[in-house]
C-alpha cells in the first residue's frame, strides 16, 4: 500500500517521533543550536580528539570525563543530553535554550520528563557536516532513534536508524551529477535526500516506515535553510511518500535513485509479522529477495542516461562463485558494475547482526536467534554472505555494461567521482577507436619494476593508482613501453606500430605478425583507459 505524505498533517502523535509542524519552533531550535556551536567542529573541541573518536565508536566514558571540566556550560549539556543520553537539569536546559525553552523541546519531542524532575533525550539529535565540491561546508542536524550504546535495551522494531557506516560509505560513492529527479529509496532519517538536494532539482524519498519519514520530515525542515527548501513550500523540492520498495513510484522513472535498503538477511518464522521485525535493516523477504528485487526492478525505474546505486548482501552458495546468483540477476538490456567489498561465513554474519541490535544483553534471545541464522542459511546451502555496492544502468539500453569484482582493500573516498569518470571514459570509448586517441598516464598513476639482483630485464613491472579504486596492473614489456610513451603527443596506433616494431615476440610465442601484436597491445589499452590508468586527452580532466 503507498501513501502519500502530507507535510501540513502531523502523524509525528501518532508514529512517536519529533514533530515537524510548528515552524516557529523548529526555527528557535535552529537558532539555539548555532549560538550554542552544536557543530561537528564545536562538539571536537569541547571534547578533544581522543573523545570525540571513541564518540564516533559509541564509546561515552571518555566523552563523559571530557565533559567534566564544562560542566554546567551551555554546550556541555547540550552534548551530555543527547549525545550521551546523561538527563540534564531543567535549569540548565532554560540557559542552553533561552529562545525554545524545556517547554519548546518537550513540545517538538525531543525530550521527556524522568520521574525526579530532570530532563532525558527522547531522540538523538547530533550535528552532521560534509563538505561539498565546490568547497561550501554544509551544517546540520540530524534526528534518529537514540542508541543501544545510548538507552539499554533491545532496540524497538521500528528503530529509526542514525547516520552509521553503511550510509554514510553510499553517500561517498553516489556519483553527484546534476539531475532534474532524483529517488531516495528507503530514506531512513533522510541523509541520502540531504545530499541529493545539492544536486537534484525534487527528491522523492519513500521508507515502508511511518517513523522513519517523521524523522525525515523533521530533520528536513529543521535544516530547511541549508537544505534548499522552502518551509512554506517544501513539495517543491521534496516529496515523502510511505509504501514497499518501488510501489510508491509505480510507473515513475528517475534521472538517479540511491538505495541503502534493509538488505540483512534475517531468518524468517511462522506466524511472523512486520512488528516482529528491524525495519530499519530487515526488509522482511526470506534469503537475499530484497537485493535481488531491487537489482531486477530499478533498472525499469531509470530514464535514459539514468543510474540507480545502492549497498546490499547477498548469498554465496557452497562452492560457488561470489558473483553467480548476482549475475543472474540482471534483467535484459539493463548494465550493472558491482563491486564486492566484503564476504562474511554465516557464524560472523550472524555475530555481527545480533550484535547491531544488542541481542546479546537477552542470553537466551541471543542463543535461540543464532541457532535460527545457522538453521536458516543451512537450509539454502549458503556458505558465504558477501556485501558491496551496486550500480545498474536502464533496461532497454542494451549497455555492455556488465563488471562484476571483488575489492577488499581500502580505496579512495569519496568515490563517486571516480565512478563517474569510469562511466564516461567507457561512454568516450563507445564513440571512439581507442587507437585514433591521444593519451596521456593519469596523474595519481605510478610504474613499480622488481627484478632479481643481476638480472637484465625486470620480472615484474606493476602499473598502480593512488586514487579512486587503487587498481594494480601486471604489463607487459610492450605495455609497459607503450605506457611510458603516453604524452599526448601521438596517437594510440602510432605508440603501438613504434613499440611493436622495437620490440621482439615473446620467447616461445611463435610466429605473430606485428598487426596482430598491434590490435592485441591496443586491446590491453583500451583496458588500461576503462580503468582510468590512461585518458584520452579530452578527458584529462577527469579524477
Amino acid at each position: 500500500m503507498t501513501e502519500q505524505t502530507s507535510w501540513q498533517d502531523s502523524p509525528e502523535a501518532r508514529v512517536d517521533a519529533p514533530r515537524a509542524d510548528d515552524l516557529p519552533l523548529l526555527q528557535a531550535l535552529a537558532s539555539d543550536l548555532t549560538d550554542l556551536d552544536y557543530t561537528a567542529e564545536g562538539v571536537a573541541d569541547l571534547l578533544g580528539a581522543p573523545a570525540y573518536e571513541a564518540l564516533s565508536r559509541d564509546q561515552l566514558v571518555p566523552a563523559r570525563i571530557a565533559l567534566e571540566p564544562h560542566a554546567g556550560r551551555g554546550l556541555a549539556v547540550v552534548v551530555g543530553l543527547w549525545l550521551l543520553a546523561a538527563p540534564q537539569t531543567a535549569v540548565a536546559l532554560e540557559a542552553a535554550f533561552p529562545r525554545l525553552g524545556v517547554d519548546g523541546l518537550l513540545a517538538l519531542g525531543l525530550v521527556e520528563r524522568t520521574d525526579d524532575g530532570a530532563v532525558q533525550a527522547a531522540v538523538d539529535l547530533r550535528p552532521y557536516a560534509w563538505t561539498g565540491e565546490d568547497g561550501a561546508e554544509t551544517l546540520l542536524w540530524v534526528a534518529s532513534d537514540l542508541g543501544a550504546h545510548q538507552r539499554p535495551g533491545v532496540l524497538r522494531h521500528d528503530h529509526v536508524l542514525g547516520i552509521g557506516q553503511a550510509s554514510t560509505t553510499l553517500v561517498q560513492v553516489t556519483m553527484r551529477r546534476p539531475v532534474a529527479t532524483a529517488l531516495d529509496l528507503g530514506t531512513g532519517c533522510g541523509i541520502q535526500t540531504f545530499h541529493l538536494l545539492q544536486h537534484a532539482r525534487h527528491v522523492v524519498a519513500t521508507d515502508i516506515s511511518p517513523r522513519a519519514l517523521a524523522f525525515t520530515r523533521f530533520n528536513l525542515l529543521l535544516n530547511a535553510g541549508p537544505l534548499g527548501i522552502d518551509p512554506a513550500d517544501p513539495d517543491d523540492r521534496v516529496s515523502l511518500r510511505c509504501g514497499s520498495l518501488l510501489e510508491p513510484v509505480a510507473g515513475e522513472r528517475f534521472d538517479l535513485v540511491v538505495s541503502n535498503p534493509p538488505f540483512v538477511i534475517t531468518p524468517r518464522h511462522d506466524g511472523e509479522s512486520a512488528g516482529d521485525q528491524f525495519t530499519y535493516r530487515d526488509g522482511g523477504l526470506p534469503g537475499d529477495a530484497i537485493v535481488s528485487t531491487l537489482f531486477r526492478e530499478l533498472p525499469g525505474a531509470l530514464t535514459p542516461g539514468g543510474t540507480a546505486q545502492m549497498l546490499g548482501n547477498w548469498e554465496i552458495a557452497e562452492g560457488a562463485a561470489w558473483d553467480e546468483r548476482v549475475r543472474s540477476w540482471l534483467p535484459d538490456g539493463a548494465g550493472a558494475w558491482v563491486i564486492q567489498r566484503e564476504q562474511l561465513s554465516p557464524e560472523l554474519y550472524a555475530e555481527t547482526w545480533l550484535q547491531d541490535a544488542s541481542e546479546g544483553r537477552d542470553p537466551e534471545l541471543y542463543s535461540r536467534s543464532y541457532r535460527d541464522y545457522l538453521n536458516d542459511f543451512a537450509a539454502r546451502g549458503v556458505g558465504a554472505i558477501g556485501f558491496g555496492m551496486v550500480l545498474l544502468t536502464g533496461s532497454g539500453e542494451d549497455s555492455d555494461l556488465e563488471r562484476f569484482e571483488e575489492i577488499t582493500y581500502p580505496v579512495e573516498q569519496p568515490l563517486g567521482p571516480h565512478l563517474q569518470a569510469a562511466l564516461e571514459r567507457r561512454a568516450w570509448l563507445e564513440e571512439h577507436e581507442v587507437g585514433d586517441a591521444a593519451l596521456v598516464v593519469a596523474e595519481d598513476v605510478t610504474e613499480e619494476r622488481h627484478q632479481r639482483p643481476g638480472a637484465e630485464h625486470p620480472g615484474v613491472i606493476l602499473l598502480r593508482q593512488g586514487a579512486g579504486l587503487r587498481r594494480t596492473n601486471l604489463l607487459s614489456s610492450e605495455l609497459a613501453g607503450f605506457v611510458s610513451a603516453c604524452d599526448g603527443d601521438f596517437t594510440a596506433a602510432q605508440l603501438a606500430a613504434a613499440v611493436v616494431s622495437l620490440t621482439p615476440s615473446a620467447e616461445g610465442a611463435g610466429p605473430i605478425d606485428d598487426a596482430s601484436r598491434i590490435a592485441a597491445l591496443l586491446e590491453d589499452v583500451h583496458n588500461l583507459v576503462i580503468d582510468g590508468f590512461l585518458v584520452p586527452v579530452g578527458l584529462v580532466s577527469q579524477p
